[in-house]
């Protein structure tokens, strides 16, 4: 499933188009009925509901072989797998090859002989005998690195047949199946299958749901936007995934009942040093006083805690006021996670509009946590390559239709994707600005960033979209690969040839804002295969072993030493534009496009690198932010103004990463400590909690 959700929904920068089983796989599998004594079973693969590849299982005795595909937005995964299992079912061989979603190529393959297990993937190779595995008893659980979503099934089965007992595995940990619901599920043919639902644990920051029947045999998988499910049951594929965003919201309800804090006196957040976003410096030691959802003082350290005070000790640290990353894709764990990193305000890049308004509703109630999040209305264009989630218009008048229901709806901004019709674009553009909306997003298929500047954008996104104006020839489609392959050319690239500057004057004639989202750039460019990623390598090790391992692989595939050397400059060649920008005095907005949280720390870390000082970063990522979405009582921590800030025990005007590691976060009146949140996924806190005391009298 990483190989879905962790790549599928955050990150829109390339393009790999997937190979899927072919028709003919499809239509066999459609004639045979549920009772056929066949074992080849086909499932559909829907995305936000669209259907968009499928999944076929063969089993033969102790064999399964597994075909999977889908193309999305211009990008895809496929795989094969072949699994082999001995006579109580757990897997004794697994190989897998194909590719991820961006194109990184799969070759991997498990093996246990004679009491030894040994596996290698990208994250690479390693092995363990019987004396070293974690219980003698039941030969350990393989996770597969790039599996299709079938594995959760291997999984769950091998865990219920063994009396469903969290049940060891390897590289290591314990998988965990809880059984959710009972379910009555309607087939085509109006046949009623009784199945549970149940969540997978232990291997993911969280829990996967997997369908099983009453005799444990396969059903699906599904998530709040993602499902698999066999051909005769995809009419459910809606209601599968609201009951999985049900099930999500009741999960991160409980945490949120169990990790909020809100005290009824005053609260002293004492002996802290503060930030000061118009100077650029720490105050000396002082303590910042919070009544309900507002700084109500900022005075002198105390030597004690006073009466009518909660006091937090804050030890010498550092508070700043929250960060924000300006492009998210919220749901319910990107939203915990951000504000457990200290960031509490996110501006929401690309959602389905019932799925925004009932997260921003929970978050505001405090059923969830959550930041702040400020809507974009995205708008897709019709092709073969569009999203397969937003809303898409296939006319002019639909598209200025969605701005006028964006606008109805409150949102702050419009963002136009890569199958849009560029000439609708300046008309679409006077329609958002007559109704106060502004306009940003990717430059479409077959323009450049020059035409949408003066058709009017506000801002630009992603910075291979400006970069590839200049590399590209007209014809060169950048909703297919060549969003990401054709960034090789950067290396070659010329900073001071007339078409980049022309495009950069014009970004600082009009007042053009640009989101590069750099982070995601130096994952997908600079990530290798065995090597640990640079935008990670400062917490990874807190992280289950899953995401470990998953940070050791790469996104995309590198075929040899030319092309490594080519993408390397080629992030290279982003960096020295970015740099160029800033000098230029263009405004960077920070953003991923990679669920935020840690990510956005990265983020921060490059804009360092393209000349900004720590404390003019941590200025760019809180107070400039808070201003350039007209948060006026946000992005500083002086009286008056809404208590939104984290507190970190180092100082990050002199060392920026100290921003990663977060003791406390305050915003919407509420007070969190990541510390006890973190073990809910399996992460490896970072500080302890700080000395709290309550004085009533």
């Amino acid at each position: 499933m990483r190989l879905l959700l962790s790549t599928i929904i955050v990150a829109c920068i390339s393009a790999c188009s997937g190979e899927v089983p072919g028709p003919e796989a499809k239509s066999q599998a459609e004639k045979l009925t549920r009772e056929d004594p066949a074992t080849f079973a086909t499932y559909d693969v829907l995305f936000g509901g669209t259907n968009v590849g499928a999944l076929t299982v063969t089993e033969n005795g102790t064999k399964v072989s597994i075909d999977f595909g889908f193309s999305n937005n211009g990008r895809g995964a496929s795989s094969q797998e072949t699994i082999l299992r001995s006579e109580t079912g757990i897997p004794i061989s697994w190989t897998i090859t194909g590719k991820t979603t961006f194109g990184n190529q799969v070759n991997e393959n498990f093996e246990m002989v004679d009491g030894r297990a040994s596996w290698s993937s990208a994250a690479g190779s390693n092995n363990a005998e019987d004396g070293e595995m974690q219980n003698n008893e039941r030969k350990p659980l393989y996770i597969a690195q790039d599996p299709s979503p079938y594995a959760y099934y291997v999984y769950a089965k091998t865990v219920l047949d063994a009396g469903g007992e969290p049940y060891p595995a390897l590289p290591s940990g314990k998988v965990t199946v809880t059984a959710l619901r009972q379910l009555d599920l309607n087939t085509d043919d109006e046949k009623i299958i009784k199945a549970t639902l149940y969540a997978v644990g232990g291997i993911d920051l969280n829990p996967t749901y997997v369908l099983l029947d009453g005799q444990h045999a396969f059903l699906g998988v599904v998530s709040p936007r993602f499902a698999v499910l066999p051909n005769d049951l995809s009419q459910q594929d809606k209601a599968l995934r609201e009951l999985a965003a049900n099930l999500n919201s009741e999960r991160y309800e409980n945490i949120a009942s169990n990790v909020t804090h809100q005290y009824e006196l005053p609260v002293r957040v004492n002996n802290v040093h503060i930030f000061n976003p118009h100077t650029l410096s720490l105050s000396p030691l002082s303590s910042v006083v919070v009544t309900d959802n507002t700084i109500t003082a900022i005075e002198p350290a105390v030597k004690q805690p006073l009466p009518g005070e909660v006091t937090i000790e804050g030890n010498g640290g550092t508070v700043v006021a929250g960060l924000y990353d300006m492009h998210g894709h919220m749901g319910d764990n990107q939203a915990l996670l951000n504000v457990m990193a200290g960031v509490t305000g996110v501006r929401d890049m690309g959602n389905e509009d019932d799925v925004l308004h009932a997260l921003i509703d929970k978050i505001d109630s405090g059923t969830l946590i959550g930041p702040t999040i400020t809507k974009s209305g995205f708008i897709e264009g019709v092709s073969d390559y569009s999203a397969a989630t937003g809303e898409l218009a296939s006319t002019k008048d639909d598209a200025l239709a969605l701005i006028r229901d964006y606008a109805d709806k409150g949102y702050w901004q419009i963002k136009i994707y890569n199958s849009m019709n560029g000439e609708w674009v300046p008309d679409m553009v006077k329609e958002a600005h007559d109704l106060g909306l502004r306009v940003a997003g990717h430059v479409p298929a077959f323009y450049r960033a020059d035409q949408m500047i003066e058709a009017g954008y506000d801002e630009l996104t992603h910075i291979n979209q400006i970069m590839l104006g200049w590399v590209l020839s007209p014809e060169e489609d950048t909703r297919t690969l060549f969003r990401i392959t054709g960034m090789k050319r950067f290396a070659d690239l010329d900073l001071n040839s007339e078409k980049v500057r022309h495009t950069l004057n014009l970004m600082v004639e009009n007042n053009i804002a640009h989101d590069p989202t750099a982070v995601i750039h130096e994952y997908a460019m600079t990530g290798r295969n065995g090597v640990t990623n640079n935008a990670v390598i400062d917490y990874i090790e807190h992280m289950p072993i899953s995401v470990q391992r998953q940070a050791k692989s790469a996104m995309l595939n590198v075929a040899d030493e030319t092309e490594d050397k080519a993408y390397r400059a080629a992030f290279e060649k982003i960096m020295a534009t970015l740099s160029l920008m800033h000098e230029k005095g263009i405004f960077l907005v920070p953003g991923t496009d990679m669920g935020g949280a840690f990510y956005l720390h990265r983020e921060l870390e490059l804009f360092e690198q393209i000349g900004m000082s720590p404390a003019e970063v941590l200025k760019r990522g809180s107070f400039d932010m808070a201003q350039y979405l007209g948060h006026q009582n946000r992005g500083a921590i002086e009286v008056g103004k809404t208590a939104d800030f984290f507190l970190t025990p180092g100082d990050p005007t002199q060392e920026l990463k100290a921003i990663k590691t977060v003791a406390m976060v305050v915003t919407q009146g509420k007070f969190f400590y990541p510390t006890e949140v973190y073990p809910e996924f399996g992460i490896l806190p970072f500080t302890e909690i700080p000395n709290i005391t309550e004085h009533n009298q």
